[in-house]
């Protein structure tokens, strides 16, 4: 049989497209994580209100992902599934665990991280933005933990405003004048961020280097020192200044890749960005009903949820020559894929004493399928914990270990409106049997409900919030 020249040349393009070329020896890395950034919040997936040019050029110019995967729909354990490439079935925080006076349930000293497995190929390494993972004083420290140089926020509740008394410059503080850390001040903390971040790039020259950007924008509360474009809208305070937020995070985002081509390191240099949850806001509040983050309701849940609409997050990864530009993925990865994805492009081979539930993903990222696995599962720990597993296209929730597990088609019912249970008992068993073996029981994370140390410091901190003057609910709670 002949095969027709068109049919010819469309093969071999997408040979092509698979095989490339040798990677370069260490390339760059960086990877932009935002708090609370959602899909629906980008107009390359739909928005329609909010601007974000630099991050929609960025997916025409790499690949965009429908079904890329959060660690958990919380900020503390999600961060730590995308550093150490655990699940949060097995990772050392599995929720967000506040201490007193300050920070959050360090990262343990056996803790392997990504930029520790980078260092040791050569790399230089910073986390600029938010840590949330362990105080300085602390095994969870990022200068502990593989990072050469941090500049930011280390505990979470400081993050919350975005006009802090003070930011850490490694384990200095560094004061900012004309805050109070309350209301809004003088000094814009990302102001001070960013500056450090392109300077930091700027400064390793033709050395490998791992930047892990951790962004605050646009978690709560929504602060922005110029409304720009949004100050003539018919909105709220508030929708203006998140608006505001997301088109400043698409800025600074421009910025950095910017940067890589005034130096030469766009072919040199990963970069991947992505929110840590999927939508924080609930569908039928002011900022869900305006920004309509769930796309029409497509997606179901946000964050502190197990359903698609929380665990599902806004993800691009651009690298010319590399990535084909322009590529739109509905395959599905996860954050703890990111350490031997990571580790492969360094050369680095994974340690006996770091296992890992992750899979490379250099391969998919530059045009070829995504890596076969026999499932995703998450669990996240509130007042009640909460679990979630993925495989194939099934996926199946249970609201606490006294639940009973809900079924959904993903394929047929992305929106997880039919729960089909009852009709699939040997699927409901099949998830049971996966629930069971992907958690690892741990003292601090008992799927029966919060230990009395974590209740008791829960307690201390919202004492202390609230002996602070905390501004709102969110500065004690989230």
């Amino acid at each position: 049989m002949k095969i027709p020249l068109h049919c010819l040349l469309c093969i071999l393009s997408l040979t092509l497209g698979v095989m490339a070329a040798p990677l370069p020896e260490k390339p760059n890395i960086i990877f932009i994580l935002s708090d609370d950034l959602a899909q629906g919040d980008l107009g390359c997936y739909g928005q329609k209100l909010i601007k974000t040019p630099r991050l929609d050029r960025m997916a025409a110019e790499g690949v965009r992902f429908t079904q890329a995967y959060c660690g958990t729909t919380v900020c503390a354990p999600s961060r730590a599934s995308l550093m150490t490439g655990l699940h949060s079935g097995h990772g050392p925080v599995r929720g967000n665990w506040e201490v007193p006076p300050l920070g959050q349930l360090p990262l343990p000293a056996r803790t392997v991280t990504v930029a520790e497995l980078l260092k040791k190929k050569g790399y230089r390494t910073a986390c600029t933005g938010k840590w949330g993972m362990g105080m300085f004083d602390t095994t969870g420290s990022p200068l502990k933990q593989g990072f050469d140089h941090f500049f930011g926020y280390n505990c979470q509740r400081e993050a919350h405003s975005y006009f802090p008394v003070y930011l850490w410059d490694n384990d200095r503080k560094v004061m900012l004048p004309g805050n109070n850390g309350k209301t809004v001040g003088q000094t814009y903390a990302q102001n001070l961020i960013m500056d450090d971040t392109l300077k930091w790039i700027r400064a390793q020259g033709k050395k490998p280097f791992f930047l892990f950007h951790a962004v605050t924008l646009p978690h709560g509360r929504h602060e922005i020192d110029d409304v720009g474009e949004y100050a003539s809208q018919p909105w709220k305070p508030e929708q203006k200044a998140y608006a505001a937020q997301v088109t400043r995070l698409d800025r600074d985002v421009g910025r950095i890749l910017d940067l890589l081509a005034e130096l030469k390191l766009d072919e040199k240099t990963l970069v991947v960005m992505a929110g840590d949850n999927g939508s924080s806001f609930a569908p039928k509040s002011p900022m869900g009903q305006l920004f309509d983050q769930t796309m029409g309701g497509q997606l179901r849940g946000f964050k502190r949820s197990m359903y698609e609409g929380g665990l599902r997050q806004a993800a691009i990864a651009r690298w010319p020559g590399r990535i084909p530009a322009g590529r739109v993925s509905d395959e599905p990865w996860a954050f703890w894929d990111f350490l031997p994805t990571a580790a492969e492009l360094a050369g680095a081979r994974l340690p006996k004493d770091c296992p890992t539930d992750g899979l490379s993903l250099v391969s998919f990222f530059q045009g070829g399928p995504a890596p076969k696995r026999d499932y995703f599962y998450w669990e996240l720990h509130e007042t009640t914990p909460l679990q979630a597993v993925r495989f194939g296209n099934w996926k199946a929730v249970r609201n606490g270990i006294s639940k009973p597990v809900e079924l959904y088609d993903l394929a047929a019912d992305p929106g997880e409106t039919n729960n089909l249970a009852a009709a699939h008992s040997d699927q409901v068993n099949r998830a049971l049997e996966i629930m069971r073996l992907a958690h690892a029981d741990d003292p601090n994370w008992p799927l029966e409900g919060a230990p009395a140390k974590r209740k008791q410091d829960s307690r201390a901190v919202a004492q202390a919030a609230k002996a602070a003057g905390a501004t709102n609910a969110v500065d004690a709670a989230r």
